[in-house]
This record gives C-alpha cells, sequence and structure tokens, in this order.
C-alpha cells in the first residue's frame, strides 16, 4: 500500500511540476527518475495512471518462486543485503535464472514490503561535545570540485582547508593538481601565516598525503610529514577510518566551500581562484554569525589567536615559490613558459618543484628549499628554455665512476655494494662522495683502503669522511704509530674576522673509531 501512495505522489508531483513551468529534463533532475518516465506519467491522465498501477501490481514477478525462501532468509538475518541474497540464490539453487542485479534488489525490496520486513539500522549514538578550550585544536580536510571555466568548460580544482575548532575561523588554498605531502606542508604553512599561529593539536584523516600505512592503531607517516610536525611541534591526531563524524566542523566547511563559493563561479586561473577565496573568506565565511556559535569567527579569532603558538616561517620553506608538476620530459610550465630540469629529476609518482623569482632569474628548488637549478628569465610567450648540461644523463655518468672506482679494491662487488648503500643515503652528493674515496688511495695503502671497506659495510657506515677516518685508523695500526693528534698551526683572520678562528667545524675523529674497532 505505501508503495501505492509513493507511486501516486510521485505522479502528482510530477504534474506539479509541469504545470509550473519546468521542463522534462529538469524534472527528471529534481525527482532523480528517467526522464522517459517523466514523460510517460505526462501522458497519462489521472485514471490511466491508477489502471497502470493496478496492472503493475498484479503483474507477475518473474522471481515469485523464490518468494519463500527470501521471506525466510530476511525474518531469520534482517539486514541481509540484496547481494548477499542474490549470491544465496545462487548457491542454493542450481538452476537460477540469469537477471540483472537491479531485478534481485527490487524483488527483495518487494518481499520486504509484502511481508513487512524492514532493514535493522544500528545507528551512531551521539551526544552533544563541549567547546573546545582556545588554541587546542584545528582540523584539516580536502576538497575538489569540477568548476566553470569562461569557455563553458570543466575545471577539476583541488582545495585543502583548515579551521580551529573553537573560533570556526577557516583558511583554504586551492591547486589545479592533485596535494603531495610537499604541497600540503605548504598549504600548512598559508594557514599558520593566516592565523598568525599554530594550534596544539590538528585532527586529520587517514590519507595517504599524511600516512604510509596504519596497523591497529601504529600509524607510519611519510618521511617529509613526519620531519615537517617535528619542526612545527604540534600534536597530530588521526581519525578511524570511515567515521568522518570526528571531525565534524571541518567536513561542514568543505560542503561550505562548495555550496558557497564554488557553485555558479567561474575559474579563470589558479592565482584568481586562491584571490578570490581571500575575499570570500573576509566578507563571508569568517565575517557572517557562525550557525552554531552565533558568534562572528573573526571576532572570536581576535580572542584564539592569542593562544595559538607563534607563526615563525620555516627557513627551509619556500615562502616565495609556487609549486609546479615535473613532466614526463623533465620540464615544468610557468607562466607560458617551457624551462628544463636535470634529467632524472621526473618520477612516477608526480614529483614537483618550487618556484621563485630573483633578479630577472627564475630559481628552481627542491621539496626541502635546496637549489635545483636556476634560467634567466624569459618575458616572451611560447619559449622552451633549455639548459644544455641538462640533457646529460648524470645517473649514467655515476653507474661509470662507481664501476671504474670499484675496480680499485680488491673485492670489486663489495665496493659496488658500498657505493651504492652511499647513492641512496646521499643521492644529491654521491659523485663527491666517490671522488672522495678515491682520494684516499692517494693517502693510504690499499691494505689500510680494503680493510676500512670491509668494516664499513660491517658497521654500516655510509660516508666518505668516515671511510677515510677508518682507513686512517688501520694504516696508523699498520706503521704502528698511534699519534692521533698531530699540532695545526692556527692562522689567524684578518680585521673583524678574527672571532671565525673559534669555531670548530664538525668532523669525525679517529678516536671515534678505535673505541669500536677490534684490538
Amino acid at each position: 500500500m505505501n508503495r501505492y501512495l509513493n507511486k501516486l505522489l510521485m505522479y502528482h508531483e510530477i504534474h506539479r511540476l509541469d504545470r509550473q513551468g519546468c521542463s522534462v529534463s529538469y524534472i527528471a533532475s529534481y525527482l532523480v527518475i528517467n526522464w522517459r518516465t517523466v514523460k510517460k506519467y505526462l501522458s497519462m491522465s489521472e485514471q490511466e495512471y491508477e489502471v497502470f498501477l493496478n496492472t503493475q501490481s498484479k503483474r507477475k514477478k518473474g522471481l515469485s518462486p523464490y518468494q519463500q525462501f527470501v521471506k525466510v532468509k530476511l525474518e531469520q538475518y534482517p539486514n541481509t543485503s540484496a547481494s548477499q541474497m542474490h549470491d544465496w540464490l545462487k548457491e542454493h539453487y542450481t538452476g537460477f535464472p540469469k537477471v540483472n542485479s537491479k531485478t534481485v534488489y527490487n524483488f527483495v525490496m518487494w518481499v520486504r514490503q509484502e511481508y513487512n520486513i524492514p532493514k535493522i539500522s544500528f545507528d551512531r549514538e551521539y551526544f552533544i561535545v563541549e567547546e573546545l578550550p582556545y588554541g587546542k585544536q584545528a582540523q584539516v580536510d580536502f576538497g575538489e570540485y569540477n568548476i566553470r571555466t569562461g569557455t563553458g568548460k570543466r575545471k577539476k580544482v583541488y582545495f585543502f582547508t583548515m579551521v580551529l575548532s573553537r573560533s570556526r575561523y577557516k583558511y583554504v588554498y586551492f591547486s589545479d593538481t592533485p596535494f603531495t605531502t610537499a604541497l600540503s606542508i605548504h598549504a600548512h604553512e598559508k594557514s599558520f601565516e593566516y592565523f598568525q599561529g599554530v594550534p596544539k593539536e590538528i585532527v586529520y584523516d587517514q590519507d595517504k598525503v599524511f600516512m604510509v600505512d596504519e596497523n591497529k592503531g601504529d600509524l607510519i607517516l611519510t618521511g617529509a610529514f613526519q620531519t615537517y610536525i617535528k619542526q612545527r611541534g604540534y600534536d597530530i591526531y588521526f581519525c578511524r577510518k570511515a567515521d568522518p563524524e570526528t571531525k565534524g566542523k571541518v567536513e561542514n566547511v568543505v560542503k561550505y566551500i562548495k555550496q558557497n563559493f564554488l557553485y555558479n563561479r567561474t575559474y579563470f586561473d589558479l592565482d584568481t581562484l586562491n584571490d578570490e577565496v581571500l575575499g570570500w573568506m573576509a566578507r563571508t565565511a569568517n565575517h557572517m554569525a557562525h550557525a552554531k556559535t552565533k558568534l562572528s569567527p573573526y571576532q572570536q579569532w581576535h580572542i584564539e589567536k592569542d593562544h595559538l603558538s607563534a607563526y615563525v616561517p620555516l627557513v627551509n620553506q619556500m615562502d616565495d615559490s609556487k609549486y609546479y608538476t615535473v613532466r614526463k620530459d623533465n620540464t615544468i610550465s610557468y607562466k607560458s613558459n617551457m624551462y628544463s630540469l636535470p634529467q632524472g629529476t621526473w618520477d612516477a609518482s608526480g614529483a614537483k618543484v618550487g618556484v621563485s623569482e630573483d633578479n630577472g632569474y627564475i630559481i628552481i628548488k627542491y621539496s626541502d628549499g635546496t637549489q635545483l637549478c636556476r634560467h634567466r628569465k624569459s618575458y616572451k610567450k611560447g619559449q622552451t628554455i633549455i639548459n644544455t648540461d641538462h640533457k646529460r644523463d648524470k645517473a649514467q655518468r655515476i653507474d661509470t665512476m662507481i664501476k671504474k672506482e670499484s675496480e680499485r679494491f680488491e673485492c670489486k662487488e663489495k665496493a659496488v655494494e658500498y657505493f651504492e648503500k652511499i647513492r641512496l643515503e646521499k643521492p644529491r652528493y654521491i659523485r663527491d662522495q666517490i671522488i672522495m674515496i678515491r682520494d684516499t688511495f692517494n693517502l693510504y695503502p690499499d691494505t689500510a683502503i680494503n680493510k676500512a671497506l670491509e668494516y664499513c659495510l660491517d658497521n654500516h657506515i655510509y660516508s666518505a669522511s668516515d671511510f677515510e677516518s677508518v682507513a686512517e685508523k688501520y694504516n696508523h695500526e699498520l706503521t704502528g704509530n698511534d699519534n692521533t693528534e698531530t699540532a695545526v698551526e692556527i692562522k689567524t683572520l684578518p680585521n673583524s674576522r678574527n672571532n671565525a678562528k673559534e669555531l670548530e667545524p664538525g668532523t669525525s675523529k679517529i678516536l671515534d673509531y678505535e673505541s669500536l674497532m677490534p684490538n
């Protein structure tokens, strides 16, 4: 009976919308039904539709022979899904016909209605949560949205948002590429700069941007993110999977951004969108009274910012840089021009680099702020700027160096293994490391150097300077000279730089290894 009434109400709703001048496509979209169904119902009078419904109700169902089986199973297990019922039917009846899963679903729903067997749902019980102290917590989430461009096409944009839990003060940062760990860290820094402080704790989803894995409560963070939170010094809290209610404040902000800011907005370019969202936050998102607290987030932020930890930009952060995706041909697109990068910069995980400008040059950096290369800026459009040195395959040159220098050792295979270990530990400095080890052959006998190789491999010491120190220690043992301290003349520096003579660089001493090495 309920199903009959629902269909009758649907019929009258379609005709009501039609009388208001709504199109067939609009009615179909609004009621979430097929447009052919809308046209069919509009062509029927009320009497014709009632006859149609009666005919439908009396129509014999193809799965009627299995009605009793489905009824018994539903009475025994009320929460059984239609897909599981489909599998049971195929398991118990070898001659069960090939039917669409939607047909089984409709039949199971019909049996539920006929015998009043509702699906029992175990709803989570909620209780109102007290407001957190000022400065205690922030929540982070990501979103994506298909925004219309000026030409009528669709462009997918991605956004990061952080909200202070007490004041509801929000920050949003847009990207035209999916967020990586490096880009997320950059968005964190932009948020803290906007908030003028750092909260004591931040709540996250278990997102692959931040986490590598989770095993019964043990969280394995990505290396870059783990380093970052140690630098920033705030606590982290990851929600359980499929538990968005834990960070409900930021979940609401994501919907708010989509429905209030992005809806019906035109996309011009990324910089414009990020400028527009700053204006929206100032006049609406952080200005208007919050629906629950009835207070302006901006006014509350003036209280909360005094409870946040002071924001000081990190030294290795690219404050004036933007991140750009490295293309497969080891280039980046920057202001309508292509700039080359050293061969091997691109990788399949989606490498990104930062770009900033300085006195007519563009500076390209790794995510940790280390300079990768630089180009003279081109003010023309559509240019391809290539540094000829970038065409060289440096990886092949390093392979050649490793092969050549390994032949100096008694055991070539162990030498190759050692060089590869150093390459893994210090990929950017491998060439310097190889040269430094090569130079030890000019300082000490082959016997000492080969013993140093064995010792360093056994004790996992992967550093050229440490290798040289170990070789020096073995040389002292071979020559019988145990004096490891030598007098060094200190030359004073001129003028105001005299005090620099008191600075002592950090070096490895032979004595550091003497206690470890066997007598």
